[in-house]
């Protein structure tokens, strides 16, 4: 594994860094970090990680906001972060609904394909491009995408966590009580 890959998380972003709603984020106000999350971010990409987020956004489908609010709200989020020392360095998203049948929308791995092919080029292996990279989620969806490519599943109990089974769980799938404690193992195992 290159260095790069050693150095890659990929996030979820509603529920995981941001308050989910169930009627659906929708515009840079309703964006709320949960709390510590940017500070979690922020230890991260202080100790050298690369953190991208894929996520799921079929409002944009549904028209309940364009891609432009989508941006507004990705750019609250990393002027947030700029204080902090945190940073996101790209962000992959899902416009489509489920009846689409796209290869893009979790749990389907299309996301994760693309982070693979944007990170991981020199890594050799192409049945399970992700291998040991952690992915952290607040859902089965979450786990499943990244855990189809070989991605270490991390869930968090915040968002729709909280509701998740252990039974459900896809297998080694480490369990944290927000992002602050995924970060602070993260940090402790280094």
């Amino acid at each position: 594994m290159n260095g790069k890959a050693e150095k890659l998380i990929i996030l979820d972003r509603d529920g995981v860094i941001n308050e989910d709603r169930d009627d659906y984020v929708k515009s840079r106000d309703e964006w709320v970090p949960i709390p510590n999350s940017l500070e979690a971010i922020a230890l991260l990409s202080q100790a050298g990680y690369i953190l991208t987020i894929a996520t799921n956004q079929s409002g944009i489908a549904r028209g309940y906001y364009s891609i432009s609010e989508l941006n507004a709200m990705h750019q609250k989020m990393i002027d947030l972060l700029k204080p902090l020392g945190g940073k996101i360095d790209s962000i992959f998203f899902c416009p489509h609904v489920d009846e689409d049948h796209c290869e893009c929308r979790k749990p389907k791995p299309g996301l994760m394909r693309e982070i693979a092919q944007r990170y991981l080029k020199n890594t050799g292996s192409t049945e399970l491009p992700l291998i040991n990279i952690p992915i952290v989620g607040d859902s089965l969806r979450d786990l499943v995408a990244g855990t189809q490519l070989g991605a270490s599943p991390h869930l968090v109990r915040t968002g729709k966590g909280m509701k998740i089974k252990e039974k459900d769980l896809p297998k080694n799938t480490q369990i944290h009580s927000d992002l602050m404690a995924f970060a602070e193992f993260m940090l402790s195992t280094k």
